[in-house]
């Protein structure tokens, strides 16, 4: 297998879009990425999404968008895995290049949401829950991560004010990021203060309802310094599944998937935790924050919380998280998600952060989640050397 790189990345601010349609998202993304790389070639194009269809009315979103920005005639599909969409598309374009079945891939995420009535967002979000025993009696994702939530406050004795430093650090990190929905910061009285959802999961424990669309380029790495200066590896992409239903689980607070993913991504990039210098997680609620620092070995079991409120999720910490705002602040557009988490780390590897750049950031781990942790793709990537 080939070593690949990203040579190219493009991002569309987080928001609410109602004047661009599907594909003229994804063809700002696509065609920003494209020229960020400067190739005059592209081999195949893949594009994470979850609700085009429900949402949209519309499917065939890879011959949709490949045929929008100029690409006719590539090999294009859609790729599907709930919120775990973009980086599922990803893990897709990493193995075409890898197995030396395409040379210049392009990798988009994409999700309108906005242009419906709440009551029906929901509804639609419901379906990477089971459709059987969870969506059909009522339960939303709300409603899912408060169990999780509450399960996790009774098993640890957390408090809910406990959950807040998750919130502070990702809209601080927000303030500085054009790209964020929310570029404001937050305090612990606001956090504490703001209107319940499901109880114990308020407003500012939940990403929001947004709209965008993040596309990045991947070619071999061997050739990737010919159209980048700095060019950043992919050392490590893997996938993991649970139970979709939170019932089913033999472990409720395990997040079984994010461990046994992260576990096969250390192992093929030869790498522990402790030497990752930064985690854009999958933090769509603060709870699945905690899980995941916990699944991922950057925390015992219980402790998760206590790395945000000793501050070693900050910038500057032991492993800084949501880095440019996360889920929670610059937005959570479902289908798109997996690809500005990787974009974000790659802003940090090229050192191009900004006011939020990780100092001497070399390694970093990105982590896309589907449905309540029944997908779980992470990557890791390498600055170039």
């Amino acid at each position: 297998m080939r070593d690949v790189s990203i040579i190219g990345i493009g991002q569309t601010p987080v928001g609410e879009h109602w004047d661009k349609s599907l594909k003229d998202l994804a063809g700002q993304a696509v065609q920003a990425a494209i020229e960020d790389a400067h190739v005059d070639r592209v081999d195949a194009l893949y594009v994470g999404n979850m609700l085009s269809g429900v949402l949209s009315g519309q499917e065939h979103l890879g011959a949709l968008v490949g045929d929008w920005v100029g690409l006719r005639g590539v090999e294009a599909v859609k790729v599907e895995a709930a919120c775990g969409s973009g980086a599922a598309a990803l893990r897709l374009g990493y193995i075409a290049v890898a197995g030396e079945l395409a040379d210049f891939v392009v990798v988009a995420g994409v999700e309108k949401m906005t242009d419906r009535p709440g009551p029906q967002v929901t509804a639609a979000l419901a379906m990477a829950s089971d459709g059987d025993f969870e969506a059909q009696n009522g339960l939303s994702f709300v409603a899912l991560n408060a169990l999780l939530m509450r399960r996790y406050m009774h098993e640890y004795g957390v408090q809910h004010r406990d959950f807040a430093p998750f919130t502070i650090n990702a809209h601080k990190n927000a303030v500085a990021n054009p790209k964020a929905i929310f570029p404001h910061a937050v305090t612990t009285e606001d956090f504490c203060s703001a209107r319940m959802i499901a109880d114990p999961v308020n407003l500012l424990d939940s990403s929001p309802v947004c709209d965008g669309a993040a596309a990045v380029v991947l070619c071999p790495t061997e050739i990737a310094r010919s159209f980048t200066a700095r060019p950043v590896r992919i050392l490590a992409s893997s996938s993991a599944t649970d139970t979709i239903a939170l019932h089913d689980r033999r472990d409720l607070l395990g997040l079984e998937a994010a461990s046994l993913s992260s576990a096969k991504a250390y192992r093929q990039a030869k790498l522990t935790p402790a030497d990752i210098d930064l985690f854009e997680l999958h933090d769509a609620f603060t709870i699945m924050s905690v899980l995941s620092l916990e699944a991922c070995g950057f925390a015992e079991r219980g402790r998760g919380v206590r790395l945000a409120s000793d501050g070693d999720i900050a910038i500057g910490g032991q492993i800084p998280i949501t880095t440019m705002g996360g889920l929670k602040a610059r937005g959570h557009p479902v289908g798109a998600t997996g690809i500005y988490q990787v974009i974000e780390v790659a802003l940090q590897l090229r050192g191009q952060a900004g006011a939020n750049q990780v100092p001497e950031a070399r390694l970093g781990m990105a982590q896309n989640i589907g449905g309540s942790g029944a997908t779980v793709v992470t990557t890791i990537l390498e600055a170039a050397g």
